[in-house]
C-alpha cells in the first residue's frame, strides 16, 4: 500500500516537471534563494531542534558545521550558475567539414535524496541546492533518528515550497526502503556503506542512477616532520566536532613510535583547551549510539588496548561519554572493523611512511585522508600510493568545505561527487549535440554520404 501511494506522489512530481523541463535561470535561483531565506528566518529554531535531537549540541557548532556551509553553497551557485548553463562547444574532426558540436546540460527530472541524521540540515539541503541548480524537482527523505529536526525541516519546506517543487516524506526504515525503490531520475544517498548497498540494490530494479556518499576509516598520518602541538589541535577539532559523528572525522592516527607518547599528551592538552565545557561537546544521537561507543571501547580494552581519557572531570554527570585515545589496539578489535563515528581515537605506532601506506591499504578505501608534516617526499608517497575520497594536508575536514572541490568517496566509501559545479554535473545529463554541415557547401561530402553502400572500390 505504501509503495503505491509513494508511486502516485512521484508521478505527480514528474508530471509537474514535464510542464517545465528546462527551468530558467531565474526560476532555479529563486528556488535556491528560498532555501536561504527559509534558514535565515529560522536559525534559532533549527539550532534548538538539532540540540534536542542530540541532547547536547551547541548552536554555534550547528551554525559553523551546517548553516554556514549551506549559505556558502547558495552564494557559490548564484555566482556561477549562469556560466554552468551555457553550452560547451567542442572541436569537430576535419572529415565532418563545417559541422559544429556542443554539450548542453539538461535536467534529469525528479531527484530523490535520502539524508542522514548526523548533519540533518546540511546533508539534506546542499544536495537539494545542486539538484535545483540543475533544474530538477526534489523529494527528500530525512533520517528518522533526528526526528525533531526532520519534522521541523519538513514543515519549513512545506511553507516555502510547493510540494511538486520540493517535498519531504518522514518515516522509518520501511518508508526509506520503499522510497529507494521508486523510479527516480537520480537517487542521492548519504549514510553507511551497509545501507548504501541496500539503496543501490533497490535502485537497480529501475536502473536509477545513484550517488552514494558513504564513510569509512579515515586515517590521520603524523609525519616525523610535523609540529605535534599544532597537529594535535587540528586532529582534536576534526575528531570531536559533532561528538565524532562526522563521516570524514579522523578515525585513527598513524605516528612514528618515538612521537606516540608526547603526541598523546598534546592530544589531551588540545582536547582540554577546546572541549572542556560540557555544553560544547555534542552528545550521541540516541542511547543506541552511546551503547555502541561503550561496546567498541570495552571490546578494544578486552583485546589489550589502553584507554586514555582526553578530558578531565570524567565523573561529571553532564558528560555522557568521555572522549578517549586508545593505544596498543589490536587490529582484530571491532573498532578497526567499522567506522567509529564517535569520540574514540585509536593511535598506532609505525616505523616509516611505507608502513603507513601498507596499514592504510589493508583497509577499504577511506572517504578522507589527513597528512601532517613538512616532508614533501613523504607526502607525495602517501598521495601516490593510497586512494581516498579526498585529502586535507596539515588540517582536517576543510577539503569538504570547498565548493570548488568535488566531495565524494571511492570504492566502499562511495561513488559520485557533489558540491559546486560537481553537484550541478551530477544532477544534469551532459547532452552531446552534433549539427552536421557539408564541406564547402558540397552536398556529396556531407556526413555519411561518402561511406554509404554499395561498397565499390572507389568508395572504399
Amino acid at each position: 500500500m505504501t509503495i503505491n501511494r509513494l508511486t502516485l506522489q512521484l508521478e505527480e512530481i514528474k508530471t509537474a516537471f514535464a510542464t517545465e523541463p528546462n527551468p530558467t535561470l531565474a526560476v532555479r535561483l529563486d528556488r535556491i534563494h528560498r532555501i536561504e531565506k527559509m534558514l535565515m528566518a529560522n536559525e534559532e529554531k533549527i539550532c534548538k531542534a538539532i540540540s534536542a535531537d542530540f541532547g547536547i549540541r551547541h548552536p554555534n557548532e550547528t551554525r559553523v558545521a551546517e548553516l554556514n556551509l549551506i549559505y556558502q553553497a547558495c552564494k557559490y551557485v548564484r555566482k556561477n550558475l549562469k556560466e554552468w548553463l551555457k553550452p560547451r562547444y567542442i572541436a569537430t574532426p576535419s572529415y565532418l567539414g563545417a559541422s559544429t558540436a556542443w554539450i548542453t546540460p539538461q535536467a534529469k527530472g525528479v531527484v530523490g535524496i535520502i539524508s542522514p541524521w548526523n548533519y540533518p540540515i546540511q546533508l539534506a539541503l546542499i544536495p537539494a541546492i545542486s539538484a535545483f541548480a540543475g533544474g530538477n524537482r526534489v523529494w527528500l527523505k530525512p533520517s528518522e533518528k533526528s526526528k525533531r529536526t526532520s519534522g521541523f525541516l519538513a514543515a519549513l519546506i512545506q511553507e516555502y515550497f510547493h510540494p511538486s517543487e520540493f517535498c519531504v516524506i518522514n518515516g522509518g526504515t520501511d518508508i526509506a526502503e520503499d522510497f529507494a525503490a521508486l523510479p527516480f531520475d537520480h537517487l542521492f544517498f548519504t549514510g553507511s556503506p551497509l545501507t548504501g548497498k541496500k539503496v543501490m540494490k533497490a535502485a537497480s530494479d529501475n536502473l536509477t542512477p545513484v550517488t552514494l556518499e558513504l564513510g569509512g576509516k579515515s586515517p590521520a598520518i603524523v609525519d616525523p616532520s610535523a609540529d605535534l602541538k599544532e597537529t594535535a589541535g587540528c586532529i582534536i577539532f576534526g575528531k570531536l566536532l559533532n561528538g565524532g559523528q562526522t563521516c570524514i572525522a579522523p578515525d585513527y592516527i598513524l605516528i612514528n613510535s618515538a612521537d606516540l607518547i608526547p603526541f598523546v599528551e598534546q592530544l589531551q592538552i588540545a582536547a582540554q583547551s577546546q572541549f572542556s565545557r560540557p555544553q560544547e561537546l555534542t552528545g550521541p544521537i540516541n542511547n543506541a549510539q552511546l551503547e555502541r561507543w561503550q561496546g567498541l571501547l570495552q571490546d578494544a580494552i578486552n583485546k589489550g588496548a589502553n584507554a586514555i581519557p582526553l578530558l578531565k572531570d570524567v565523573t561529571n554527570e553532564s558528560r555522557i561519554f568521555n572522549p578517549v585515545v586508545l593505544t596498543n589496539v589490536s587490529i582484530e578489535a571491532l573498532i578497526m572493523e567499522e567506522e567509529i563515528f564517535g569520540p574514540i581515537l585509536p593511535i598506532f605506532a609505525i616505523s616509516n611512511v611505507t608502513d603507513a601506506v601498507k596499514f592504510i591499504n589493508q583497509l577499504p578505501n577511506p572517504l578522507a585522508l589527513y597528512w601532517f608534516g613538512k616532508n614533501k617526499t613523504n607526502l607525495q608517497q602517501v598521495l601516490n600510493e593510497t586512494r581516498s575520497g579526498g585529502v586535507t594536508i596539515n588540517e582536517t575536514l576543510l577539503h569538504a568545505t570547498q565548493e570548488s572541490l568535488p566531495f565524494g568517496g571511492i570504492g566502499s566509501s562511495g561513488m559520485g561527487a557533489y558540491h559546486g559545479k560537481f553537484g550541478f554535473d551530477t544532477f544534469t545529463h551532459q547532452k552531446p549535440i552534433l549539427n552536421v554541415r557539408s564541406r564547402f557547401g558540397l552536398g556529396f561530402l556531407k556526413g555519411t554520404k561518402t561511406v554509404r553502400p554499395p561498397y565499390k572500390n572507389k568508395k572504399y
